[in-house]
């Protein structure tokens, strides 16, 4: 009796564990975005069931919930409430990394080819013009590295500005009142804040191609743990691409929603295209992937971060945390918490999803 007492125990708790493994697997993922022309296709994929199809196709669920403030949204997915949220290269190495958890940037999208730019009120109409002023912008964030790099070309310094920290959220409102005459920030505030009068741009992302990535980052361990979720990411996200890159009705209504949800029109969303440099083909997301200039971008990415204390407190150097790349490790071997995966990019270019 009592050994199958123990007996009837045991499979009653094997019983308990597989019901919670089988319920846990059927929660669904959940990744976020927020207004950015390069992320709007998740919005639209979303709404268009194009990522609900591709979950089905594996046997998954994923939710896709669009948040409004872009920091918040990396910070709830480095709390763990997202597997996976849209964010710039920059602020997957500060965030999440910085923060210990290890990420992958499943998705490389596009990078920033004019969509993120410092803008001049008034008679100031040069770069140069920025000395001793006082400039808008989310501190710490891509758009602060974008100042840094620009000061670098005109050789200013941090210290010759005083930098106000501003959420993106208030940007523009900001923008137009009397005292402030200088932000830095991305599309589409930017294009709102330069449709202003006397408004000039006197430096932008065009002028350091390929170091402002933005990509679809998920968690390390749960992609590893459910491959299914990479894949359906990636082949619903190709097949958004596809869809807006081609020359006929579908790709205009696809635009023109991804427009209308982003506050502007089509054309406005069209000005902000051609100012992205996206990636509309796998293939052309692991061209850069593969290249040598991924871990160099990283490389000074991660020097500026170093520099204004964004990689933790504990950081003795910029190479603290290691960023794995197909050509090896930028930092520490030991401490790698960034990830560029091409895996799941590749078996889209090798139509093996």
């Amino acid at each position: 009796m009592l050994h199958q007492s123990r007996l009837s125990k045991l499979l009653l708790a094997l019983t308990l564990s597989f019901s919670a493994a089988v319920a846990s697997a059927a929660e669904p993922f959940k990744v976020c975005w927020s207004i950015y022309v390069g992320w709007m296709p998740w919005g639209y994929g979303a709404e268009q069931k194009i990522v609900d199809k591709w979950a089905k196709k594996y046997g998954i669920e994923i939710e896709v919930v669009q948040i409004n403030d872009y920091v918040e949204s990396i910070n709830q997915y480095t709390a763990g409430q997202f597997d996976g949220c849209v964010m710039t290269n920059m602020d997957a190495l500060t965030i999440p990394a910085a923060g210990g958890v290890d990420s992958t940037a499943l998705i490389v999208g596009d990078f920033s080819n004019g969509n993120d730019g410092v803008v001049l009120k008034g008679a100031n109409k040069t770069l140069k013009d920025i000395k001793g002023q006082q400039i808008n912008l989310v501190e710490l964030s891509v758009s602060h590295y974008l100042l840094a790099r620009g000061l670098e070309t005109v050789g200013l310094k941090e210290s010759d500005v005083k930098v106000v920290n501003t959420s993106d959220a208030d940007m523009v409102a900001v923008y137009g009142t009397k005292d402030v005459t200088a932000v830095t920030t991305w599309n589409p505030l930017l294009s709102e804040i330069l449709a202003q009068p006397n408004s000039t741009k006197v430096f932008d992302s065009s002028q350091i191609p390929g170091e402002i990535m933005d990509l679809m980052i998920v968690n390390t361990e749960t992609l590893k743990a459910n491959p299914a979720l990479g894949k359906a990411l990636v082949g619903a996200w190709y097949e958004i691409m596809g869809v807006m890159s081609a020359s006929d009705k579908a790709a205009t209504a696809a635009k023109t929603a991804m427009a209308v949800a982003s506050g502007t029109d089509l054309a406005g969303f069209e000005a902000q295209l051609a100012s992205t440099k996206m990636f509309y083909t796998p293939a052309s997301a692991l061209e850069l992937i593969n290249s040598d200039a991924l871990l160099k971008t990283m490389q000074k990415v991660a020097e500026f971060s170093f520099d204004h204390g964004l990689l933790g407190d504990g950081a003795p150097d910029a190479g603290f945390i290691g960023v794995a790349g197909p050509k090896g490790v930028y930092g520490d071997k030991k401490n790698v918490k960034l990830r560029f995966d091409p895996t799941y990019m590749q078996m889209a270019a090798d139509k093996k999803l």
